[in-house]
């Protein structure tokens, strides 16, 4: 059995990339989560009940990217042979509230991880892999790839830089197979719903059920290559399989303002948006990023890979899936009286 570890695997990408290794016959998947008050795991409660051999071959563990003794114990009682540091304190716009946090987790947290891989990699071959982010480019010229200046805008960009260059660094300096995958923006039904794609999906499709009035937006004009997370996790599998350690950026290709994803979202559903719509500073950030439009010709050539589904594909999901829950919540409505 190939042993993968997942850091962030109740998130969007780690719940997709556990489900695509877990569809295959020889992993075993291993994940870690923080311990706190409440469980934040619907993601991926499903993988444990799946069939009896995935559940057999799918385990979570207690540690926490703050805490780097956690990280090295749980490392050597798995001894992995893939890595996939997907955790993080992901929300941009957060970021500016919660610098330090962000830092700490999204920055530090990968040095505690490519540490504790560092150190097991000594008597026992492991391949890593870095999420970084399209966020890192911020206010460079689209399109956008290896050879363009980075320039991040916020505080989650900066740290994912960061930690971007501390993974060249130990690939570099102990010559670790330790890749990065520049990902631009990615969704699903299982988006965050803070996030502005899932916020859009969620409101418009509330609306459509008359469970809300308003849907309150900040920067309409801000443009980005969207593509489906579960697309994107094949990238991360696929720059581990690779002889030769080396970073991609993964993207469509395409660039769609969020005035279009709304568009296309109330339209789907019959709707004006501009009837809906309201504007609200808060929701901007200090400092806008403007474009993200990524350049995927390396990952096609060298890894294969090619995005599956469509932009309007991925609205479609996403609406399709909302407005089920929509209904749900109106008709337990009806039913409460």
């Amino acid at each position: 059995m190939k042993r993968a570890l997942i850091t962030g695997i109740t998130g969007q990408d780690g719940s997709y990339l556990a489900e695509f290794l877990l569809g295959k016959p020889d992993y075993e998947v291993h994940g870690l989560v923080r311990r706190s008050s409440s469980l934040n795991r619907q993601r991926i409660d499903h993988l444990f009940g799946r069939d009896a051999s995935m559940g057999d071959r799918f385990h979570l563990h207690y540690a926490d990217l703050a805490d780097a003794s956690s990280l090295a114990m749980v490392m050597e009682q798995i001894r992995p042979i893939e890595i996939y540091n997907l955790g993080a304190q992901s929300h941009v716009r957060v970021s500016f509230d919660q610098p330090l946090y962000t830092a700490d987790i999204v920055g530090l947290g990968t040095l505690r991880v490519l540490e504790a891989a560092r150190q097991l990699n000594r008597t026992h071959p492991v391949k890593f892999y870095q999420a970084s982010s399209s966020e890192m480019y911020g206010s460079a010229a689209p399109p956008q790839g290896l050879n363009t200046p980075f320039h991040p805008r916020s505080p989650y960009a900066c740290a994912k830089l960061y930690a971007h260059w501390q993974t060249i660094n130990y690939r570099e300096a102990y010559g670790m197979f330790a890749c990065s995958g520049i990902l631009f923006n990615h969704e699903s039904p299982r988006r965050g719903e803070a996030f502005v794609t899932r916020k859009i999906t969620l409101g418009a499709t509330r609306i459509k059920e008359g469970l809300q009035k308003k849907l309150v937006m900040g920067n309409l004009d801000a443009k980005r290559d969207w593509g489906f997370a579960g697309d994107y996790v094949r990238a991360m599998w696929l720059m581990l399989q690779q002889d030769t350690p080396d970073d991609y950026v993964v993207a469509t290709g395409e660039t769609h303002s969020v005035r279009e994803f709304l568009e296309l979202c109330f339209s789907h559903l019959d709707l004006d948006y501009e009837k809906y719509v309201e504007f609200d500073t808060k929701y901007t950030r200090p400092s806008e990023v403007d474009v993200l439009l990524g350049d995927p010709t390396k990952a096609k050539q060298k890894l294969g890979w090619e995005p599956e589904v469509s932009f309007k594909g991925l609205v479609t999901m996403m609406l399709d899936h909302d407005l089920e829950l929509a209904k749900r919540e109106k008709f337990a409505q009806g039913y409460r009286g």
